[in-house]
């Protein structure tokens, strides 16, 4: 069973993360840039009613003033001023002269109540403000250090400059001429109070910045569902359906839900199709494992009966490498036999015995009793060595089994004029062994030696425990040695690095092999005229009971 673990939601690290976020962004971005397109096309649309606006008032003004300052009537002018000033939605109307100074104004600066209402107070002149020749607008805000916003307001001031053009019917009227070449008698400045105006303006930000948060959140929050339906869902069922094939389960499936988009529903069925091609792989791997399991088998099976047969037939051969000092063995006890026994007779044909003719008749029984023994043993070796192997294992003293080999190959080497020596130095030489196998080998490699080594030359048998778990035997000789390209091939079978083989050259192919069998392994120094060294380490026992 896969165990269903929960993905920590993780932002930076989750595509359905990274959706949140970059809609998250957007929506806030859309906010921004929508507020800031509203603000700009209301500001330019504002702008234009307050000019619209303006120059009606503008209109308006010098229409009520125009027959007072026509006839001069400064009464009446001034009146007029008063009467507007008076209206609601007027802040104040000031009368400037062509030289820029306040003629007339309902205030003076030293109201405390009201603002001054002179510009050249705190500006160079109403040109520094305005465009003297055509009518223009100026806004106060609630910042600005102009002295007509001393008194303090919440509301912003909207400025409305009108020059007072010299047309003909001022210059050719009888009451007071002027001079044709003026082009501006003068000007009027009303101030208006924007206070209702920024009151709607401030009420319908605040209505749209509602709208628009309202907007986005729930734009938000729709993208997120929806995002999580077709996006972090199908995202968390693929990647459940992976964690359960990366552990083993290939028999998942995804579920196809056809109401999600195209290319999810597409991503499923091709996972889906993909974990069935790799059920049917795993099968069809699985089939040939198990059929190539049984064929390695079978294979191996034949190997062992090869390897066994293999193993007699070395054993057969050295068998008959040593049948010609075998022969001088039995033969000379069975010499020594027959004649003791002719010697015997004689003395039985004489019926008188006194005690010194029984006394050589009693040693030469024994002789010929421990000569006979002797036979019996020799030939027991050789059917004990010439035997097939049955594969029986047992734990065995490897220095007894070393020393029959010893005793089995001391005559051929003594023939051979070979000095022949044991050194057993292993304090620990118990083996779970298969005897034989081992004996084969040990017989294998000093035919071998005494094949490579020259008239007086040496061999020795040697032991030792090179650790607390291992057994190691060396046979050494000093005959010409293994040069170094042949070293690589000394276990192949049929390869010999011997210019004068007898044999067919399996004997270490067989050894090696026999080694292999007891978890060991065979080692081989040398050097080319200066003899070999082959070492032979098996691992060591510990019987419950070795008895």
């Amino acid at each position: 069973m896969v165990k269903d673990t929960k993905r920590r939601f993780n932002p930076r690290s989750s595509i359905y993360g990274r959706v949140v976020i970059s809609i998250a962004a957007l929506s806030v971005l859309f906010f921004v840039s929508f507020g800031i397109i509203f603000r700009q096309v209301n500001e330019r649309h504002l702008n234009k009613v307050c000019k619209q606006s303006g120059s009606n008032i503008g209109s308006i003004v010098e229409g009520s003033l125009y027959h007072a300052m026509l006839t001069n009537d400064w009464p009446a002018l001034e009146n007029t001023i008063d009467v507007i000033n008076d209206l609601p939605g007027i802040e104040d109307l000031g009368l400037y002269d062509k030289e820029e100074n306040l003629v007339y104004s309902p205030f003076s600066g030293m109201d405390d109540d009201h603002s001054n209402p002179n510009c050249k107070d705190c500006h160079e002149g109403i040109g520094s403000m305005f465009n003297g020749n055509e009518r223009s607008f100026r806004i106060l805000n609630l910042d600005s250090d102009c002295e007509m916003t001393t008194i303090d307001h919440d509301f912003r001031l909207l400025l409305i400059h009108s020059p007072i053009l010299n047309e003909p019917s001022c210059y050719t009227a009888a009451c007071h001429a002027h001079e044709s070449s003026d082009p501006v008698l003068g000007s009027f400045v009303i101030r208006i109070p924007m206070e209702a105006l920024d009151t709607a303006i401030s009420q319908s930000s605040n209505d749209f910045f509602m709208l628009a948060a309202f907007s986005a959140l729930v734009l938000i929050v729709f993208l997120m569902f929806f995002t999580r339906r077709t996006i972090d869902r199908p995202l968390n069922a693929i990647i459940h359906a992976s964690q359960a094939v990366s552990q083993g389960d290939i028999s998942t499936r995804m579920k196809v839900d056809t109401n999600l988009p195209q290319d999810v529903q597409l991503v499923s069925s091709t996972f889906n199709t993909m974990l069935d091609n790799l059920q049917a792989a795993s099968d069809e791997v699985e089939e040939w494992s198990h059929q190539l399991e049984q064929k390695v088998q079978k294979k191996s099976e034949e190997l062992m009966e090869i390897q066994k047969e293999l193993i007699h037939v070395e054993r057969m051969a050295s068998l008959g490498k040593l049948s010609s000092s075998v022969a001088h063995e039995i033969n000379n006890p069975l010499s020594g036999v027959l004649t003791y026994t002719k010697l015997v007779n004689k003395q039985l044909n004489n019926l008188k015995f006194d005690a010194r003719e029984k006394e050589p008749l009693l040693k030469y029984l024994k002789i010929i009793e421990a000569e006979t023994k002797r036979c019996g043993d020799i030939v027991k070796g050789l059917l004990d060595f010439s035997r097939k192997d049955q594969q029986q294992f047992a734990y065995k003293h490897l220095h007894k089994l070393l020393h029959d080999s010893y005793l089995l190959m001391e005559h051929q080497m003594q023939i051979s004029n070979i000095a022949f020596y044991e050194e057993y130095k292993a304090e620990n030489d118990l083996l779970n062994c298969n005897e034989n196998q081992i004996k084969q080998a040990v017989i294998a490699i000093l035919l071998n030696a005494s094949e490579a080594v020259i008239e007086n030359g040496d061999i020795h048998i040697r032991t030792s425990n090179p650790d607390p778990a291992h057994f190691q035997l060396d046979i050494v000789d000093n005959g010409y040695g293994i040069a170094a390209k042949d070293l690589p091939h000394v276990f192949e079978p049929f390869y010999s690095a011997k210019e004068k083989v007898s044999g067919i050259g399996m004997g270490l192919s067989i050894v090696h092999g026999i080694v292999q069998n007891h978890h060991g392994k065979v080692e081989v120094h040398s050097e080319s005229g200066m003899g070999t060294t082959l070492s032979i380490i098996l691992p060591l026992s510990q019987p419950a009971d070795p008895g």
